[in-house]
């Protein structure tokens, strides 16, 4: 992220003069259970999902079903099998580079499953001379936190040349990603993505799949986290992109390479699967002439809006609908770079999208005019599961946790890494959380940033604050094992006389933006017992420190197979006294 002197604004309708911290879940003494979501959009249970019937679904369920509460049992086993190996990859012909790929590919294979199945996902890690972990961003886990693929919490990395098993069920439906959470390696290609098939809350014709949008460097991943760590100590911003790719492709600044088409019918709708998997930059979409109907949050089924413009932070997702109503003819999709959110890249995207009676040709189409400046999620954005959110224990709860820098001077040299509270999370590949779990150890290290959450069934409520003189960066804040609800957000220091709070029914998503210089205010029940990991996700600031980790109802967590866990620990064990690259980050 670029460190210019601009602040973001949070959700529209939000936002208040403020800013704040996180409040541990000790100090909230929360109580209060969760409140039942609920709606009017009762869609007939005898209907069948079809183009003009997408919220219903089958056997009962339907979107009006919150996922949380209720989710289909009995479906199918489905097995994928990955294998991450060493090549190269040259996606805008700008010349090949270094990658790590899943099965050869990048972007990885799509992986497809229905609501209510299994998945089995054997991973093979090929690579020579890096572990990994893979981590399937959003997916909740229920009673399977051994799958979250965090090396350090959930897992010890996988060696080079062993094999996991990664197995949970879908007991969510919509649109993600899967990426591995070994330092800053899935910006080298190790990312892929993910379709759970189920209902929605707009009609379609055509769902046209997966549209990952990502920055992409000509150095690798780690050589460009080593300059950002370097940078960092200089008060410098980190180097920027080379180029952002629309579905794995794109043109270079000297017109090598290629775009990403598509080919649309008249009259007909499109279902379109929107995925920010950068390692640093917001990025703004847009398709000329045709408006955006936007029916997904992360998972989270909404109340559809329209907008011409809609911004991805890193890690988010939205389905959108996109109706062939225009004249037929070709038309730029366009991917730009968010300055306002700070964001840094040399050139945006591109992409042509073409009516079937016409040529694929140039288009000649002009872009919309420039969405209002401001990192600040979309304004549109309801929960179609009406669900209050209960507020006294917030209210009773002042505590917060500053954002801020931490700086130590190994062999006299400086590093300045990201903290909070002045702690730089630091994982131990060699003995994650869970084994500490297993082992009934408490004793954990201040630099695992470890905190318990409340009791199963009541809230935790987090005051996330940009401490005062911190560079206005924005913060895409990821959290495992759960989704939340969004508050409130907003600039300056937080103030409970002057913040807007949404507590009737706010938005509620796996991702959200902490506004730069400002404050996140988010709640979520205790409702899933496991290790879990929050986290900015630019990838260097993760790589820096910038995460905690929640354990929640220690007693209730459901553990992995012993045997199993211990193999991967054992083989990483026998592989890090020879291993070429040394740890020299967080781990995460």
């Amino acid at each position: 992220m670029r460190f210019l002197d601009l602040a973001g604004v949070c959700l529209a309708g939000l936002a208040s003069i403020a800013s704040a911290g996180v409040v541990p879940a000790e100090r909230v003494n929360a109580v209060e259970k969760r409140a039942t979501s609920t709606t009017t959009r009762v869609p007939d249970a005898a209907c069948t999902n079809g183009p003009l019937t997408r919220s219903c679904w089958k056997n009962g369920y339907s979107v009006a079903t919150d996922f949380d509460l209720k989710f289909p049992t009995g479906g199918a086993t489905v097995t994928y099998n990955l294998e991450i190996t060493n090549g190269t990859c040259n996606p805008d012909g700008n010349g090949p580079r270094l990658c790590l790929l899943f099965n050869g590919q990048y972007p990885g294979p799509t992986i497809r499953a229905t609501w209510g199945d299994n998945l089995v996902i054997n991973v093979k890690n090929s690579m020579k001379d890096n572990g990994t972990s893979i981590h399937w961003h959003g997916v909740r886990q229920y009673h399977s936190p051994g799958s979250d693929g965090v090396n350090g919490l959930t897992e010890c990395p996988i060696a080079p040349g062993d094999s996991k098993t990664y197995s949970f069920q879908v007991t969510q439906f919509g649109t993600s990603w899967y990426h591995s959470h070994f330092s800053s390696q899935y910006g080298d290609g190790v990312v892929g993505t993910m379709i759970f098939e189920g209902p929605a809350t707009a009609n379609y014709d055509t769902d046209l799949g997966v549209y990952p949008l990502t920055d992409w460097y000509y150095q690798t991943a780690y050589q460009i986290n080593a300059i950002t760590l370097q940078n960092l100590a200089n008060q410098a911003p980190p180097p920027s992109a080379d180029n952002i790719l629309i579905n794995g492709t794109n043109k270079n600044a000297n017109g090598g390479g290629s775009y990403s088409q598509v080919k649309i019918s008249k009259g007909k709708k499109y279902r379109l699967r929107l995925i920010n998997t950068s390692v640093d930059n917001f990025i703004r979409v847009s398709l000329d002439n045709h408006q955006l109907q936007v029916m997904t949050s992360d998972f989270i089924p909404i109340v559809p809006f329209y907008t011409n413009w809609l911004l991805i932070g890193i890690g988010q997702r939205y389905d959108v609908v996109i109706t062939a109503n225009q004249t037929e003819g070709n038309y730029w999709f366009r991917a730009n770079v968010a300055m306002d959110c700070l964001s840094g890249n040399k050139m945006g995207a591109l992409a042509i999208w073409s009516y079937d009676t016409v040529t694929a040709g140039t288009p000649t189409s002009s872009a919309f005019a420039a969405a209002a400046a401001g990192c600040y999620e979309p304004a549109g954005i309801t929960p179609y599961w009406k669900q209050p959110v209960p507020s006294s224990q917030f209210l009773n709860s002042p505590l917060t946790v500053s954002l801020t820098r931490a700086s130590f001077t190994p062999g006299g040299e400086l590093h300045v890494l990201w903290a909070i509270n002045g702690s730089s999370m630091n994982i131990d590949w060699s003995y994650p959380t869970l084994s500490y779990l297993m082992d009934k150890n408490t004793n954990y290290p201040t630099d695992l940033n470890v905190w318990p959450s409340s009791a199963e069934g009541s809230w935790n409520y987090w005051l996330i604050q940009m401490a005062p003189n911190m560079p206005p960066v924005p913060h895409p804040i990821h959290l495992h094992g759960h989704d939340y609800f969004v508050v409130g957000c907003g600039n300056g220091q937080f103030n409970h006389s002057t913040a807007a709070l949404n507590w009737n029914n706010p938005p509620r998503r796996d991702t959200a933006t902490l506004p730069g210089g400002g404050w996140l205010a988010i709640a979520y029940p205790s409702n899933n017992p496991g290790t879990w990991l929050a986290h900015c996700h630019i990838a260097w600031h993760v790589s820096e420190g910038l995460g905690v980790q929640f354990v929640e109802a220690p007693s209730q967590v459901t553990l992995p197979d012993s045997a199993a866990y211990q193999k991967t620990c054992d083989n990483w064990k026998a592989y890090v006294p020879t291993s070429y690259w040394k740890k020299d980050d967080s781990g995460l």
